[in-house]
């Protein structure tokens, strides 16, 4: 048990309502409510009183600065009491339970919220702002009441301005008291508690009771739990489950009230408080009130009332409390009090106390192989991680020599020695631990100030857990190893791939390359990196080293061109300079050199006629290759592409490159590239065997030109076809598929007098038929397009039709002179005047 002169709370008298015995006993407090600095009372005469304070539970404040300024009241009626009060700040809502019926009063004003109409027939009711409600509609906060006529709970829905029943739970017995997480209900009756799910419907009994109506408790803990004044004087602890987490409290009798204060219960007697700790369920402290009637929770401590005062219990700072136990000499009782209140109230001062404690508590558990817990404890203590690396005694080389351990740990070093000797097994842990808790604490402040030794240290150990994944996802990313110390043992133990890893992470591009290109040409093995030829061209690429670059270009690409150019075309932003120097490396290198020309037109938008021209040439090489090798034929189709959509290569060039081949095509698309329309068609006709090849061209040739120039490229196209006895097939098939893209009267002079009508029939209808179609369409046009015109005539018209009442006396808003004649005109301020006032010369 504690020292008699703890202190979990400190006492406050914060308010003593004024007035005689007589007026004292007609409005005596019987229930408050809170909300920052308001404090909300209900007394015995139906008035709702508003007090406002400085500050409810800052203990450091004298008697004159805690006096409370009495705010706002509402007289609610006749003199029956108000029973509850309860805040809902998300709409400014202060609930009030007065005579059987709920209404909402603004919480400032203390006016009623006339949108929210009384509810009648209430006997009990909670708030909940934890419901799943209040989770998914930012709109609504959950409210649980009990009907006085009905064994029913209804579960409503608070909104700024309506309430609305949710649903219902039917109940055998009439609830006297209960308490609300989430869908789950504790109800307590005149002789049992039970849980209902409040969705569901369904309800469990938990145990009976013996309680008067006045002593029945039922208050929620928080994370689905309750607390109950179960048989036998026992505060029974329940999960929203039907099961116990926690041993019971043995408390007085006659409990009046229970309240949480975390990590504290506070019991409330008519003559006394008491307070018990959930951590280890022991009381600590007893304050003497008398005429105690009730006690609300507040997230610091407790206010406790009386007929006419209010107390305020305030949470002695937890440093102060655990300073108290250390100075006694209870450490594990220090320790207990700092672990259970850590996760909700972080300490903010005294820390190397909370640094001290939580240490000596990771050490235990660290021996005792509770390394989830001792990882935990020592990064919340800020433990030097350097003290743990000392432990470990094939790892303990990383440290500096002006490291000097604050912990005597001798002996436990000893021990560890010899798991490392003995028990590989147990050792094996030890090591997976100090992976585990190195890695959570590098980045933090402790692992900052050494992360040389960290990193050293993460490096070995990885090594010796043969965790090759972890070793080098370290060594890819900044590290501060140390070279000098890493490198050795990293060769020592042949991580070749991690070697160039650590070089190239310390900057030393060149030894790093160079030690994976070991790897892959055999000299070291290494098969961790499955693509290590993959890896060195990623690299390479990556680096603004660029003569680390140059030195290993020619390995590079003499490996393969294909992949091996990625060092250059990978490269972001290469100036003309690189460029240049990069080309005529690559002259050697024709696929490379036609790679990287791919890049730099289609990737970087070159608009250099050498690239161009070179590119083109290289198509040129490549297809005259591939028609040797019966290829698909891909760098033909490339360099067709290239010829019809480049604006910028040297036409005569790559014409002159061509000229003596059989690239009929391309030497069509030069030729029309040169104005030369009629030679190219002549060079596909002659040449292809498809005439679908010469037309096609036609279209091509003429895209974005407008419609003249392909009339003209397929009145030549078919004129050559007259022009030779065997593709006259071939003239009347063009006509015939594209009657609309010629003028029929062109046609006509072209057409030999030999032929018959019956041959050009379908050409000649289907001409027609355009011509006479698109001339209908033209006069459709026009006629819709009268037709909208008359129609938003019509509109302005009905529009101007405007009524107008003249009464005696009207006046012309310009010449003031009456308006007499039935004709008059609006001004453009819409005001009635003379027609002749509105002549243009008027103004």
């Amino acid at each position: 048990m504690f020292a008699m002169d703890f202190k979990a709370f400190t006492l406050t008298h914060i308010y003593a309502k004024q007035g005689t015995t007589k007026e004292m006993s007609k409005s005596s407090i019987q229930c408050i409510e809170c909300f920052d600095r308001n404090v909300y009372i209900g007394t015995k005469d139906a008035t709702v009183q508003q007090l406002i304070f400085p500050s409810i539970t800052n203990s450091d404040l004298d008697l004159e600065q805690s006096k409370a300024r009495e705010g706002r009241a509402r007289k609610l009626g006749s003199s029956i009491q108000v029973s509850k009060l309860k805040v809902v700040p998300l709409f400014n809502h202060l609930l009030v339970l007065w005579d059987r019926s709920l209404c909402a009063l603004n919480m400032f004003s203390l006016e009623p919220v006339p949108a929210l109409k009384k509810i009648q027939h209430i006997s009990l009711f909670e708030v909940c702002n934890s419901s799943p409600v209040a989770q998914t509609d930012e709109h609504g906060v959950q409210m649980v009441t009990s009907s006085s006529r009905r064994k029913v709970i209804q579960i409503h829905v608070v909104k700024v301005d309506q309430w609305l029943v949710l649903r219902e739970v039917p109940l055998l017995l009439d609830p006297v008291a209960f308490a609300v997480d989430g869908d789950i209900l504790c109800v307590a009756t005149n002789n049992k508690y039970l849980l209902c799910d409040a969705k569901t419907g369904n309800t469990e009994e938990l145990f009976p009771h013996n309680q008067s109506r006045q002593q029945v408790i039922t208050t929620s803990v928080g994370q689905g739990e309750f607390l109950l004044n179960g048989p036998g004087s026992l505060g029974m602890f329940v999960m929203k489950t039907g099961v116990c987490q926690r041993p019971p409290l043995q408390w007085p009798q006659e409990v009046l009230a229970a309240g949480i204060c975390f990590p504290y219960i506070l019991t409330l007697q008519s003559q006394l408080l008491s307070v018990y700790s959930m951590v280890d369920q022991q009381h600590k402290q007893t304050v003497s009130l008398s005429g105690a009637k009730g006690l609300l929770s507040m997230p610091d401590g407790v206010l406790v009332f009386t007929e006419r005062d209010i107390f305020s219990l305030h949470l002695v700072p937890f440093q102060e409390q655990i300073q108290a136990l250390v100075q006694h000499e209870r450490v594990e009782e220090a320790l207990l009090l700092l672990e259970g209140v850590q996760g909700q109230r972080p300490l903010d001062s005294h820390q190397e106390l909370q640094k001290t404690i939580t240490r000596q508590a990771g050490f235990v558990h660290f021996y005792q192989q509770g390394f989830s817990k001792a990882k935990d404890l020592f990064i919340k203590c800020e433990l030097d991680p350097r003290e743990v690396i000392s432990l470990y005694p094939d790892i303990r080389s990383c440290l500096s020599e002006d490291f000097q351990s604050q912990q005597d740990q001798m002996n436990k070093t000893r021990a560890l020695q010899e798991h490392w000797e003995e028990d590989r097994n147990t050792f094996h842990h030890y090591l997976g631990f100090l992976g585990d808790f190195l890695t959570e604490v590098r980045g933090t402040q402790p692992g900052l100030k050494c992360i040389k030794e960290v990193d050293c240290a993460l490096v070995r150990l990885y090594v010796e857990l043969e965790d090759t994944k972890n070793l080098q996802q370290l060594l890819a990313i900044p590290n501060m190893c140390d070279l000098d110390h890493c490198a050795p043992f990293l060769e020592e133990n042949k991580r070749y791939y991690a070697l160039g890893c650590l070089f190239q992470s310390q900057g030393c591009h060149i030894d790093a390359i160079q030690t994976w290109v070991k790897i892959a040409d055999g000299i070291h093995e290494d098969p961790s990196c499955s693509d290590i030829y993959g890896h060195i061209v990623w690299n390479l690429s990556q680096l603004q080293d660029r003569d680390a670059v140059w030195k290993f270009a020619d390995w590079t690409l003499q490996r393969d061109q294909e992949t091996g150019v990625q060092i250059f075309s990978r490269h972001p932003q290469p100036d003309q300079n690189e460029i240049q120097e990069v080309l005529t490396l690559l002259e050697k290198y024709p696929l490379a050199l036609l790679l990287y020309l791919e890049f730099l037109i289609y990737e970087l938008k070159s608009e250099e006629e050498g690239h161009h021209s070179r590119l083109a040439l290289s198509y040129v090489t490549q297809a005259l290759q591939e028609e040797k090798e019966a290829d698909l034929r891909k760098a033909r189709w490339k360099l067709q592409q290239l010829l019809w959509e480049s604006k910028f290569y040297d036409i005569s060039t790559v014409y002159n490159s061509v000229e003596a081949t059989d690239l009929h095509r391309e030497k069509a698309i030069l030729l029309g590239r040169m104005g030369e329309h009629s030679q190219a068609l002549q060079e596909l006709v002659i040449h292809e065997e498809d005439p679908r090849v010469a037309e096609a061209f036609c279209y091509r040739a003429a895209e974005g030109q407008g419609p003249q120039l392909k009339q003209t490229l397929l009145l030549t196209l078919v004129q050559i076809y007259l022009n030779s006895e065997n593709l006259t097939s071939a003239a009347v098939d063009l006509l015939n598929n594209n009657p609309q893209d010629f003028a029929i009267e062109k046609v006509l002079q072209l057409l030999p007098d030999s032929w018959s009508v019956q041959l050009v029939s379908q050409f000649l209808t289907r001409s027609l038929r355009e011509t006479l179609h698109q001339t209908r369409m033209v006069s459709l046009q026009t006629a819709l397009s009268r037709v909208e015109l008359m129609r938003h005539q019509v509109v302005w018209m009905q529009a101007s039709k405007i009524n107008f009442r003249q009464h005696e006396g009207q006046k012309c808003k310009v010449c003031q002179r009456k308006l007499i004649e039935p004709h008059f005109a609006w001004s453009l301020h819409s005001d009635p005047v003379h027609t002749s006032c509105n002549e243009p010369s008027s103004s």
